[in-house]
């Protein structure tokens, strides 16, 4: 090492020390000369064409409000001082396009300086003072600035000649240093001490610095809504607190404490381009009254809402969008001092940029989750002597959409197939390579394969895609006229298995390999005796609260419920209200149960079906057609009146409020009539509820359920697949016919 080389770390530490003392001593003659609230020396960057800060020298909450760092393109005055090499000052915002900053959204007026000599311009040196005063500086106390502004651009000028560098750092010093008297306002804002200097700001900055943190964990807009709540309208007193989004050329609101019903149904929905204080703070600056009577002198027709002054921040996102306003109201007249402006400005970009990022997050899980719905089956398909029903409940939105699904398939040969699989990750990849796996099984069941088969080809389909991500699959075969069934897993875990004499029972399967993890990977089938009334569970990993204890957890699942329903609807219900709450769910659940009814005579029991397209205007009379001739061949017409009443008034709900395919599915068991109605509306169906006589005398419909409710000894509804199936029981004690 050579002795230059060993001296640069000092020399380099006593340059910055000499460009530390200039610009001090330059700032803290510029704030106490002016009595400004804060000044701030940006130099231009070294491997980069924008402007750093330097070294800011004032009082919270300013200090912490200008940007560090800007682009020399950027529309803020110190950018445009150091382009246009001019003296700028902005007291008032200045027309600007729609995503440019403007200083009027503070309560402060700026200066900025170019740092000049010879044509080099070496930063730019900006003060702020409040806009409550007459005027941003007398004619005298410009000039006064102009020429210690050119004294510090000589200063370091001469620096750069002795070869230290005059550029900003990645880290910038801070000065607290105070000017004049605090305004009046600020001494009676019950933030701090007024006696000691600097407590009003560092106190209100507590404030803000939590809600970043809650704002940080937010995951949902109730969340940024509760950290707004908590962080904002309790520290500065507020009664009300209104948080509102725009999307669509209206304002929505997405959380409200406190205020009366007319005025938020007013806002919510209501256009951007009403006279409105809400809308006229979205497309401009906040709107601070301190009285009643201000506020009626600007909006005439804004409904009272028991305030007496009142605050409309607007929200930005990114890039400066408009995101929304959070609309505070006081309970008693008050003063924003300029300090409490400034916070509740810096707390409302913070909800901008947390609301948008939710919102963000809450449309790519949608996208994921309308992705995932519609790559699950429409309709399960079923055998006589086989009883299905499917489950499939999601993880908490925390993390996202996942891969899990499940299929039946309607196979040769008195076959059926039970599918159930999950695909590793999260969000709209996951759900993506999901659709590509369960598209290429139904392909290979399709041709005729074996479940190992299958597995095998389509792991080297997966393999292919280049995806990075991991699937896990169980493959069954079901042979409705033996009981026996061949199964295959793909580092899945094993089916369970439910004996008529209640001992749950765990199939002995080897594990397999996880699909697009080796090529030519081979998989070994097991096979199961299924006899009449055996129930077989088919599930993914998310059904335990550890990834260790999923087997664990299944089985004490399926163990834990001692009596297993008629309706196996009823039964999947059950399993799904067992399973962990969507807050303890490391993961989206599947859940595939099907009941071998077996093929006695005794067991066999009678089934139909039929299908209604979608808009089918003669569908409803079709359905009580098919079941007025399905109750005469069972010899149950006594029946016929009841049911053709019900079932019309479930495929009309279905076929108006689903607008989708609809399938009938009616059952003879020994001493009922089960019925089930299949559509596409995950909604499950609500009575109409009228809170007076007059109502519901006046009333054109809604009771249509109320009718089934009665008429039916079991009533219910179910998620499946992508919607739903609305399932009744009724009474029909009588011996079987023949088949």
């Amino acid at each position: 090492m050579t002795e230059a080389t060993s001296h640069r770390p000092s020399e380099t530490v006593r340059h910055t020390e000499i460009l530390q003392q200039t610009l001090y001593t330059a700032l803290h003659d510029v704030v106490g000369k002016l009595d400004a609230v804060m000044g701030i020396v940006y130099l231009a960057e070294q491997r980069s064409q924008g402007l750093g800060t330097a070294m800011i020298a004032g009082s919270p909450p300013a200090i912490f409000w200008m940007p560090d760092r800007m682009d020399l393109d950027a529309p803020y005055s110190s950018a445009v001082a150091f382009r246009t090499r001019e003296f700028i000052v902005a007291e008032e915002p200045h027309p600007t396009s729609d995503d440019e900053y403007f200083v009027g959204l503070f309560p402060y007026a700026i200066a900025s300086a170019p740092l000049t000599v010879n044509d080099h311009c070496y930063g730019v040196l900006s003060i702020l003072l409040p806009t409550s005063r007459h005027g941003m500086c007398s004619n005298e106390q410009i000039e006064w600035l102009e020429g210690r502004n050119n004294q510090l651009a000589h200063a370091l000028a001469h620096l750069s000649s002795q070869g230290i560098p005059v550029t900003s750092s990645f880290r910038p010093v801070l000065v607290p240093m105070f000017g004049g008297t605090p305004p009046e306002s600020s001494r009676n804002a019950k933030w701090g001490l007024p006696y000691a200097r600097g407590s009003t700001g560092l106190t209100l900055m507590y404030p803000l610095r939590r809600l970043a943190i809650a704002l940080n964990r937010a995951f949902t807009a109730k969340d940024v809504f509760c950290a707004a709540k908590t962080y904002i309208l309790d520290p500065f007193g507020a009664k009300d607190i209104t948080l509102s989004a725009v999307a669509d050329g209206r304002i929505w609101v997405v959380g409200h404490s406190g205020k009366s019903s007319a005025v938020i149904k007013r806002l919510h929905g209501s256009s951007v381009n009403d006279s409105d204080p809400t809308a006229d703070a979205l497309y401009g600056r906040p709107i601070f009254f301190s009285d009643s009577s201000q506020r009626k002198d600007s909006y005439p027709n804004a409904l009272e809402d028991g305030g007496e002054s009142w605050a409309y921040l607007p929200l930005r996102g990114g890039n400066f969008r408009r995101i929304g306003v959070c609309n505070l109201i006081f309970s008693e007249e008050r003063t924003f001092a300029a300090e409490e402006q400034t916070v509740l400005m810096m707390m409302a970009d913070l909800l901008g940029s947390a609301l948008e990022r939710v919102r963000l997050s809450q449309r790519e899980h949608e996208l994921s989750r309308c992705l995932q719905k519609r790559l699950l089956p429409r309709f399960l398909a079923e055998l006589p002597e086989v009883t299905i029903a499917a489950r499939h409940l999601s993880a908490t939105p925390d993390f996202g959409s996942g891969g899990d699904w499940y299929d039946v398939i309607t196979l040769h040969a008195n076959q059926i197939g039970l599918v159930v699989g999950d695909v590793e990750g999260h969000g709209v990849e996951s759900t993506v390579v999901m659709g590509q796996v369960r598209t290429a099984i139904l392909a290979y069941a399709s041709e005729g394969h074996s479940p190992s088969e299958i597995l095998k080809r389509t792991n080297e389909i997966l393999l292919r895609l280049d995806t990075d991500l991991l699937a896990t699959c169980c493959v069954l075969y079901l042979n409705v006229s033996n009981g026996k069934a061949q199964g295959c897993l793909a580092g899945h875990p094993p089916p369970l298995v439910k004996n008529t004499d209640r001992t749950t029972q765990l199939v002995t399967a080897h594990p397999g390999v996880p699909l697009g993890v080796q090529s030519a990977a081979l998989y070994q089938s097991f096979d199961i005796q299924l006899n009449s009334g055996a129930l077989l569970l088919l599930y993914t990993d998310g059904i335990a609260r550890r990834h260790d204890d999923v087997v664990a957890s299944a089985t004490e699942l399926l163990g834990s419920l001692d009596d297993v329903d008629s309706n196996l609807e009823g039964y999947a219900d059950r399993l799904a209200a067992a399973v962990p709450d969507q807050q303890h769910r490391l993961d989206d659940v599947a859940l595939l149960v099907a009941r071998y009814e077996g093929v006695s005579p005794a067991s066999h029991l009678p089934s139909k079906r039929m299908e209604i397209q979608r808009r089918d205007l003669q569908g409803v009379r079709a359905s009580r057609k098919f079941v007025r001739e399905s109750l005469k061949g069972w010899g149950l017409d006594t029946l016929s009146d009841d049911l053709e009443l019900i079932v019309s008034e479930l495929t009309t709900n279905a076929l108006i409020h689903a607008d989708s395919d609809v399938e009938l599915r009616l059952r003879l068991r020994a001493d009922r009539i089960q019925m089930e109605v299949c559509d596409s509306e995950t909604a499950p169906p609500i009575p109409t509820f009228y809170a007076t006589k007059e109502e519901e005398s006046e009333a054109e419909g809604g009771r249509g359920l109320y009718i089934v409710d009665a008429l039916t000894s079991a009533f219910g509804s179910s998620p499946s697949g992508r919607g739903k199936i609305v399932w009744l029981e009724m009474s029909a004690s009588r011996e079987f016919p023949a088949e």
